[in-house]
């Protein structure tokens, strides 16, 4: 492939972009802040900052809902920009592979070809790569021989499970669970606990430090509204309370799992049995996630030790290693 040739993995909540120009992979927020219904005011992680802090007249939201997109006319402002970026303000004619989720219908896997091929950023070839395949290889699994792997992704917005063999997908199941879910549940318990109204960044954060605050025997502490008194007061948060917040979607991701367990042939089966499960996707690192796995399934979990960027360090191999180019496909009727 050209030396010119990018990586896209869009998440709901990061865009991650890998240049082969300079080997690099870019992480930002996938968000775009929009002043006076038409005006670009900030994207990535600027407008992250923004979010849920900016006036009426700045809009700030994600382009993309449930791992498809939502909104490709942002989304293609957001990509055009990122892509700018990289190539410092100087947009030349590059090769971009991008990464589908499996368990979406056709006219979504085209929405994705459509947005880069519309996006204005002089795309040459756009080829296609399963979100799951590219998973598989950005965690070092040889995905192209006949052994079976359960990749578990838990996104932001979705968890998706998929069985590989032979560069392909066996079975593959999308949920909406994800990160979002989690937030919202502690967002939840938080008000029905202390009637105490705290924002989507705060409940982000106590998830994400959850692990150190256990480790340390502390609780968390947040900023919030008191919904009788309307006042902004300050609460230590008990650790166990968010546990017990989070388990029912633990639950469901691993009903999730057993169930694709149930319905793998049974030869994959004693593969995955032998190797355990791939877990990875940023809301993978959410503490306790991996050992309630561990004990639902029966199985041993293999962590990634990237998470966030699995699925372009995967895009990375194929566009480095010839042997892996297989993998990646144009969408029917639309190769140049």
């Amino acid at each position: 492939m050209a030396n010119n040739t990018f990586g896209i993995d869009l998440g709901t909540s990061n865009i991650k972009i890998y240049s082969r120009s300079d080997d690099s992979v870019m992480v930002e927020k996938n968000m775009i802040a929009i002043e006076n219904k038409n005006t670009v005011f900030a994207y990535g992680n600027s407008a992250f900052e923004m979010y849920e802090k900016a006036p009426a007249n700045i809009h700030i939201s994600y382009p993309l809902c449930n791992g498809v997109i939502a909104d490709i006319k942002n989304m293609q402002t957001l990509i055009r920009y990122f892509v700018e970026d990289l190539m410092k303000g100087n947009v030349r004619p590059a090769d971009y592979l991008i990464a589908v989720p499996t368990d979406v219908t056709e006219v979504e896997k085209r929405a994705f070809y459509d947005l880069v091929k519309d996006a204005n950023v002089k795309a040459r070839k756009i080829m296609v790569v399963e979100k799951a395949v590219a998973d598989g290889l950005g965690m070092d699994i040889d995905v192209k021989n006949s052994q079976g792997v359960l990749v578990v992704n838990v996104g932001y917005d979705t968890t998706e499970i998929s069985i590989l063999s032979l560069g392909g997908i066996v079975l593959s199941r999308l949920i909406k669970v994800g990160g979002l879910k989690f937030d919202e549940a502690i967002r939840n318990a938080v008000r029905k606990e202390f009637s105490l109204i705290i924002g989507g960044k705060t409940a982000e954060t106590v998830k994400m430090n959850l692990k150190e605050l256990e480790k340390e025997e502390k609780g968390a502490v947040v900023y919030g509204r008191d919904i009788v008194t309307g006042l902004p007061v300050e609460r230590e948060i008990p650790t166990a309370l968010v546990d017990e917040a989070l388990e029912e979607h633990f639950n469901t991701i691993i009903d999730n799992v057993k169930v694709i367990l149930e319905r793998t042939p049974p030869e994959l089966a004693a593969d995955i049995y032998r190797h355990g499960i791939y877990l990875t996707g940023g809301a993978s690192q959410v503490s306790h996630l991996a050992e309630k796995m561990a004990k639902g399934t029966g199985l041993k979990i293999n962590s990634s030790e990237m998470p966030v960027e699995s699925v372009v360090m995967g895009l990375a191999k194929i566009i480095k290693d010839e042997n892996y180019r297989t993998v990646a496909y144009a969408i029917e009727g639309m190769s140049k």
